[in-house]
């Protein structure tokens, strides 16, 4: 066998080892929140002893942003894979992105936030930091292919538009938003992406929308 193709072999139990240990924490995070979480537990259910899950994560928090970061490149994973998307109309892609992403966000609930606001300040920083990158890259990107398609008006500055954008779904994914409103973040987004694009659809694109997406 070649020298080359050590590592892969040698590496490939530890990513696995890896890959299941975040597939459990990922659904034990958002199935209960931060608090719950624990490295004891999961160790236990994993059938594995705490030392060797430290030998993978240093510490839960690091387990935690590993969950965010994997939750951020995920959402935009799956907008470059539908906009991609030579088959579809934008405004059918404009539909299908709001979907994926109330699914997603369906497993960000106000409970989750909050205890992780309460417990873990300084995780939940991270959470708005990756998610102020994502919406200009993906917002920015949404609304370059909706211009060049004759569906976002060319009028619109889209550089402000994502900075109007941006401030207002961080403030509408707060906890105490979501709580105020008796909403949850899925409601939010479904509610904000009609909101927010209704007003910068051109009359055709307006048409479209209403066409295949029927209020």
């Amino acid at each position: 066998m070649p020298k080359s193709a050590l590592p892969s072999a040698v590496e490939s139990p530890q990513a696995d080892a890896r890959t299941r240990i975040l597939t459990l924490a990922n659904k034990n995070f958002f199935a209960y929140g931060y608090s719950a979480l624990t490295m004891d537990e999961l160790a236990r259910e994993l059938g594995i002893s705490k030392k060797t899950l430290y030998v993978h994560f240093r510490s839960k928090d690091a387990l935690v942003e590993d969950i965010f970061n994997q939750f951020a490149m995920g959402v935009r994973a799956q907008a470059d894979a539908i906009f991609a998307d030579q088959e579809l109309s934008f405004t059918v892609k404009m539909h299908r992105f709001g979907e994926t992403m109330v699914h997603r966000l369906s497993r960000l609930s106000p409970h989750v936030l909050r205890d992780l606001q309460r417990f873990a300040p300084h995780i939940y920083r991270r959470l708005e930091e990756l998610r102020h990158q994502n919406i200009p890259y993906i917002f920015g990107g949404i609304l370059r292919q909706g211009q060049a398609a004759g569906i976002v008006r060319k009028n619109v500055d889209l550089a402000f538009a994502v900075e109007f954008w941006r401030p207002a779904l961080q403030s509408l994914l707060h906890p105490d938003t979501l709580e105020r409103l008796k909403l949850n973040p899925h409601e939010v987004m479904t509610q904000a992406i009609d909101l927010f694009f209704g007003g910068l659809l051109t009359p055709t694109g307006r048409k479209d929308y209403e066409k295949n997406h029927p209020l």
